[in-house]
């Protein structure tokens, strides 16, 4: 069984990717950046007598991420990168700190993570770094251009960095989940009185996905498969969603692309359901409450 290391494990696909190879028998070491602020991972641990060890890990900190390594006395076979932020909304509206912010959690955080280990794997010639990227990785649209441009960085690193390290017995692996249901998915929103419409829109398409949703333990059994199945294959579609998706977009020229995001909102929604069939648009506003005690 491998000595198995996930970031970003306080929910989501991280959580269920502890438990998932947990109880396959895998020790894993569970980071998130606040334990005591989400205690339900190790609750689930003890209830089972899972091999889980919950530790602190902030992927923004180059030095809490050399401390946490330091920390860990026995070699790690397998790095699992699924600490993410999404921040979503028009380029022009979006403040530059939400914009580092996200690029340093998804992007430096993962390179800082693979840094750490590198050494010891390339020093044992074997390890398997899986690195969790979205369609949004392969996919540019708005209101996600800050986050897919993340993605988009961490896709173009890991193909890099598959051909850096194979020579050495390491494999390199990139999961592109769809729209799964998560916290992140579930939070896509929109500001009112934004003069661009995309966020209304895709907080629509969300929604719409999330009726019929897919589970982020989907995504957890892909990562199992590839740790256990030993494939060299570098990219993997998590759900039934992603392939349609990508496929979609290579269907279509990068100018029909611009054009799909450009139009207006009665041809893009109509364009949605046409396709995906998924009705976006906007639901009706929910009557006022007559009742004012909110105690």
């Amino acid at each position: 069984m491998s000595n198995i290391l996930i970031t970003g494990c306080s929910m989501g696909i991280g959580f269920a990717t502890a438990l998932e190879l947990a109880r396959a028998g895998h020790h894993v070491i569970a980071t998130m950046r606040n334990p005591a602020g989400a205690p339900r991972l190790g609750q689930i641990a003890a209830e089972e007598n899972l091999p889980i060890e919950i530790r602190a890990l902030d992927v923004d900190s180059d030095e809490t991420v050399r401390a946490c390594f330091a920390g860990i006395d026995s070699p790690i076979d397998v790095l699992v990168n699924n600490a993410g932020i999404e921040v979503h909304g028009s380029l022009e509206e979006l403040p530059m700190e939400s914009i580092i912010a996200v690029m340093n959690t998804n992007y430096f955080g993962t390179v800082r993570c693979i840094k750490a280990v590198l050494p010891g794997m390339r020093e044992r010639r074997s390890g398997c770094i899986i690195n969790i990227s979205s369609v949004s990785g392969r996919i540019s649209s708005a209101p996600l251009g800050p986050y897919a441009a993340s993605k988009h960085a961490v896709e173009a690193i890991s193909e890099a960095l598959a051909g850096e390290v194979k020579p050495y017995g390491i494999r390199v692996a990139v999961v592109q989940p769809g729209i799964q249901n998560t916290r992140m998915a579930q939070d896509i929103s929109y500001t009112q009185g934004s003069p661009y419409p995309h966020s209304v829109r895709f907080a629509g398409l969300f929604r719409a996905a999330l009726s019929n949703p897919t589970p982020p333990e989907v995504t957890a059994g892909v990562v199992r498969n590839i740790v256990e199945s030993g494939t060299w294959q570098l990219r993997h579609l998590s759900g039934p969603d992603a392939g349609p998706f990508l496929g979609w977009r290579a269907s279509q020229s990068d100018e029909q692309w611009v054009d799909w995001s450009a139009q207006d909102d009665e041809s893009w929604y109509a364009a949605v359901e046409r396709d995906f069939g998924m009705n976006a648009r906007p639901l009706p506003a929910a009557p006022a409450s007559t009742n004012s005690d909110d105690r």
